[in-house]
């Protein structure tokens, strides 16, 4: 008779190998992660279209202001951020969402969000 290997008996190999399987069937997927650069007193891209579960990430590369990302339609506003910093959201809703800088108003873009995970 052969000695258990380092998984146990047979049966519970097999058992523990199809948990294993279904936890990764049953997770959601990973959204894709996408980077608006703020450089110029603009959004670079200033449209970014995505999919829902995705998140973007605005990174300041000014050198010496503080820029925001504040959503048009829900009034919700990222905290300031600074030259070398970031702000992330993720997307969880399909729709397009125009947004702006709190203290710049002129500085514009759109993240439109479509299709299914």
């Amino acid at each position: 008779m052969k000695p258990p290997g380092p998984c146990g008996r047979g049966a519970g190999c097999a058992l523990a190998a199809l948990a294993a399987a279904l936890l990764l069937l049953a997770s959601p997927a990973w959204g894709a992660e996408h980077r608006v650069e703020v450089v110029d007193y603009a959004y670079r891209p200033a449209e970014l279209t995505i999919q829902p579960g995705d998140t973007v990430t605005w990174s300041n590369r000014e050198k010496r202001v503080s820029h925001s990302v504040l959503f048009d339609a829900s009034g919700q506003e990222s905290e300031r951020f600074f030259p070398g910093e970031s702000w992330s959201h993720t997307f969880e809703a399909e729709g397009e969402f125009a947004y702006h800088c709190g203290p710049h108003p002129e500085m514009k873009g759109r993240v439109v969000v479509r299709g299914q995970r």
